[in-house]
């Protein structure tokens, strides 16, 4: 064999190998890749405030669609700014529904219920007895439901699909005002945002329990532990709740503000679901004042999950600053 005939066949042999090489590397890659599609963590968060347990849960992501439609009376530049500068999409407002659960030890409270079968922003919706038994809590375990108001999206999770009730042992706490408006067809305007889900959502859900709801007052404890405040406008009666335990406090505001950007930012731009739209951003206003004065941490209905976190004072609106979770011990506020 000549030097020229051996050095290609040294090459020919050189470069079979590395093909051959490559062809096992590949395949051992191939070997070790993981499917795609694996579920998402369990959609549920716990902490303590003082000696009581919370428990956040998930109805489910409510998309409202061009943020131009929701909130009036802002200029779609703004609108877009506020969005942009915020690293969040222009063309979707897209609302978490944050669930609390408290369990006092003696007795387990539950703020507001979800949108329950009503699809009216989509498949996402709807998951909240499903994030409930993810959690460790049998609806039946729930004593009391205290509603911020009557809207679809907070009392649409009462009554199942074959009319039984979905917390058997609960009595209900909300705001005559609100149970009236939303059950009379005479009551809701006829431009109402879909006003027909809306009403028949309000119907289904509340008209079988009325005989077991406390009407609240303002300023009234409805439950040890809990204080009604009236913050009315987005709703008729419309209410936020202060919540006691050990010395520590919480502030559930429900539907005070819907958007930690749109509405803290300039806060007395209005929604478009609002009944009395001024009178709910003075609402907002005082309230949030509150809130940031005495470094109140809140659970807001609609933030960024888990919405759970401070409020301050910036400019002529708010800054809202979420609190991390702590996943390696149930935390404390």
């Amino acid at each position: 064999m000549n030097a020229r005939h051996a050095l290609t066949t040294r090459r020919t042999l050189l470069a079979s190998a590395a093909a051959g090489s490559a062809a096992l590397a590949l395949s051992g890659r191939a070997l070790a890749k993981m499917p795609l599609g694996q579920p998402q963590a369990p959609y549920y968060y716990r902490f303590m405030l003082g000696k009581a347990e919370c428990t956040v849960v998930t109805d489910g992501q409510l998309p409202l669609g061009d943020p131009n439609t929701a909130f009036l009376n802002i200029d779609k530049t703004e609108i877009a700014r506020e969005l942009h500068d915020n690293f969040l999409p222009a063309d979707n407002a897209v609302l978490e529904q944050n669930v609390l659960v408290v369990n006092f030890g003696d007795r387990v409270v539950l703020f507001d219920t979800g949108m329950g079968g009503d699809t009216l922003f989509g498949q996402t919706t709807g998951k909240l007895q499903t994030t409930l038994r993810q959690a460790g809590i049998p609806p039946e375990a729930v004593d009391a439901v205290v509603m911020s108001h009557a809207h679809i999206d907070h009392c649409g999770g009462i009554v199942g699909p074959s009319g039984a009730a979905n917390f058997p042992n609960a009595q209900y706490y909300l705001g005559e005002a609100d149970f009236d408006y939303w059950t009379d067809d005479g009551k809701i305007p006829s431009n109402y945002p879909a006003r027909a889900h809306f009403l028949a959502q309000a119907r289904n859900n509340l008209l079988p329990v009325k005989e077991r709801i406390h009407f609240y007052k303002n300023e009234e404890q409805i439950l040890p532990g809990i204080t009604v405040l009236s913050a009315p406008g987005h709703t008729v009666s419309h209410s936020i709740f202060m919540i006691e335990s050990g010395g520590k406090q919480l502030c559930y505001v429900g539907d005070l503000a819907h958007h930690p950007v749109l509405l803290l930012e300039r806060p007395r731009t209005q929604f478009a679901y609002d009944t009395d739209p001024a009178q709910s951003a003075e609402s907002r206003v005082r309230m949030l004042d509150m809130l940031a004065a005495n470094r109140t941490p809140l659970l807001a209905y609609h933030f960024a999950w888990p919405g759970v976190g401070h409020v301050a004072k910036q400019g002529d609106g708010f800054r809202y600053y979420p609190l991390g979770m702590d996943l390696q011990k149930v935390g404390t506020l």
